[in-house]
């Protein structure tokens, strides 16, 4: 009993000097106020929940942020360099901008659509949709482990630095356009998943391969809006080359190619 307890202290030590230290880092206040935000008492439970079990030893910092979202880099108890991702509990936005991806899609049918029911269902969905990519063999991060608000996989980079993204690529290549569109042919045929905003953003480009991520709103093909959504994924790969000065073909031979090729 005594050896748990002093297992759970150094845990809750770890957490608080991680917050400690990274509001000491930000000077500005609007920040502060996002580390509170994020750090609310329910995400402080959950991540002690994973801490405590050993998916993560130690959280190092934000890698990336969004109005619904941070992730952040950590190691697990073996030493591996993770990637955290955590959800704001509440974020009016969020409700807006994504229930539209939920409603439709039957895995989520008769959902409480209440505010922080709905962020636990959605990282529940992306983490659903992430390993179904995985498991098909789609160039994504590797998942690792879900729970409530927060979803741990595979960090892609190096030192705990991303990799970078295709919109921050310097050159672009027509055989990088290939290879992204090939992965989205294998997302629809084998994980029968459409991303749903794939864009130059949410592309990993890192060991000559395209690893695709941010798959919240990832939906079944059985989906009311699902082909629109592939067009419109794959009208962002191609109008982003053809910024890029690469020669792309028309959309709908692409559609062509995934839907029947």
């Amino acid at each position: 009993m005594e050896y748990d307890d002093h297992i759970e202290k150094k845990i809750e030590e770890r957490l608080q000097k991680f917050i400690r230290e990274y509001q000491l880092r930000e000077k500005d206040s609007d920040e502060r106020e996002i580390v509170e935000e994020v750090f609310d008492q329910t995400t402080l439970m959950n991540l002690y929940h994973l801490m405590n079990r050993g998916v993560i030893y130690e959280l190092k910092g934000v890698v990336s942020s969004g109005k619904e979202a941070r992730v952040y880099a950590a190691t697990s108890s073996e030493g591996e360099v993770l990637a955290v991702k955590i959800f704001l509990t509440w974020t009016a936005e969020f409700r807006r901008g994504r229930l539209k991806y939920i409603l439709g899609d039957p895995r989520f049918e008769g959902l409480d659509t209440s505010p922080l029911k709905l962020i636990n269902a959605w990282a529940s969905k992306e983490y659903k949709n992430l390993v179904r990519a995985y498991e098909a063999g789609v160039y994504v991060p590797r998942p690792i482990k879900h729970y409530r608000n927060i979803i741990v996989m595979e960090f892609i980079g190096k030192d705990f630095t991303p990799a970078p993204t295709l919109k921050e690529l310097p050159r672009v290549t027509e055989y990088m356009m290939l290879q992204i569109l090939r992965q989205v042919k294998i997302l629809y045929d084998e994980a029968e998943l459409i991303h749903a905003d794939l864009s130059e953003y949410n592309i990993f480009y890192y060991k000559r391969k395209p690893i695709i991520f941010d798959f919240g709103q990832a939906v079944v093909k059985s989906h009311p809006n699902a082909e629109a959504f592939l067009a419109r994924d794959i009208q962002n790969i191609l109008e982003f080359f053809r910024s890029r000065g690469v020669e792309t073909p028309d959309l709908e031979t692409v559609l062509d190619f995934i839907i029947d090729g």
